[in-house]
């Protein structure tokens, strides 16, 4: 790691990534860097990776197997390495790699970890923009959660739920499922829902 600097603070992220497309070996670094037991190094690496699969996708989507492994992990940190990159990479998905993972995917929203099921709601707008074909069963995942996710925490994962409808909404034609979601959540017992659901009605409504 020490080689490229890896393992170093403030380096310039952008032009590593920029190397990583032509430097297979430099790739191979970070690829594995991001199971670093060094937080430093698997800060670096992750960042990294999130940059390729905001801007080089399809370069990314060559190493999906790699991500969906991780995103089998019993590792929560693992996880929503996988679960931020999957879903950007569904962007490129051109051989429909996202429906097959589909069930494992949105089994993290219906598990009891409040992070990694925030994190899917969260990125749900992505996939439900990438992928038009899944917009109706994304969206069910969404308003259902009171139903799905089986933490003590699910008011405070609807925030990032709405978060998430928020960008779907000027794509989704059914706006009342979502209007009606969202105003039941003004009494959430959740401040932070209760102020998610305060701003998408001043933006949306």
């Amino acid at each position: 790691m020490s080689q490229y600097g890896l393992d170093q603070k403030n380096i310039n992220l952008d032009e590593i990534t920029e190397n990583s497309l032509k430097n297979l070996a430099l790739f191979e670094v970070i690829k594995t860097g991001v199971l670093s037991k060094d937080d430093v190094t698997r800060y670096n690496c992750y960042q990294i990776l999130l940059r390729l699969s905001e801007e080089h996708p399809d370069f990314l989507y060559l190493h999906w197997d790699y991500f969906y492994k991780m995103l089998k992990s019993n590792n929560n940190y693992h996880q929503n390495i996988a679960i931020n990159i999957l879903a950007n990479l569904s962007m490129v998905d051109v051989e429909n790699r996202f429906e097959d993972i589909f069930e494992d995917y949105y089994h993290i929203l219906a598990g009891e970890r409040t992070i990694t099921a925030s994190h899917v709601a969260l990125n749900s707008s992505t996939i439900y923009i990438n992928k038009p074909e899944l917009r109706s069963i994304i969206i069910d995942q969404l308003l259902n959660i009171d139903n799905i996710h089986r933490g003590k925490q699910k008011e405070l994962v609807k925030a990032y739920a709405i978060e998430s409808l928020l960008k779907i909404y000027p794509h989704e034609e059914d706006k009342k499922r979502i209007d009606d979601f969202v105003k039941s959540q003004l009494k959430s017992s959740s401040p932070k829902t209760r102020n998610m659901a305060a701003c998408f009605m001043e933006k949306c409504l």
